[in-house]
């Protein structure tokens, strides 16, 4: 017989520096917009799922430039997950949420080397979690 498999959906891809230049996100951190490149990737079940690919060396050791990385926006974030954060200022930052409280979000490095940050709530436009990298 045929083998059965799940087919690849396709998903929208951009460069991680492309990601904090505005015009790529809603509000909500869903993909719109042109610019996107689309990859073939199996068994995502969200379909506002979107993929960015790694530059620099601010991921190190646990993405290196080149990664790709799976970003859910409609998967819930909890303490340990890995995710992605875009402030208002426009940065995008691969982040492992530490803890999340009334007013503020501490963010831990992928880089040992680097400290907690903690930044205030209303200055985050929005959070969604890493599903997948390619490493």
């Amino acid at each position: 017989g045929k083998d059965r498999y799940e087919p690849a959906n396709p998903i929208p891809l951009i460069g991680f520096a492309q990601a904090g230049a505005g015009g790529f996100f809603d509000d909500g951190g869903f993909p719109v917009g042109g610019g996107w490149e689309q990859i073939r990737f199996p068994e995502v079940k969200d379909e506002n799922a979107y993929a960015l690919e790694v530059s620099g060396d601010s991921m190190l050791p646990l993405y290196r430039e080149g990664d790709i990385i799976v970003v859910s926006p409609n998967s819930g974030v909890r303490r340990g997950d890995r995710v992605v954060v875009r402030t208002l200022d426009g940065e995008v930052l691969a982040k492992i949420l530490v803890r999340r409280t009334a007013k503020t979000v501490e963010l831990g490095s992928l880089n040992k080397e680097h400290l907690n940050l903690v930044l205030p709530l209303n200055r985050i436009e929005w959070m969604a979690r890493i599903i997948w990298a390619s490493q």
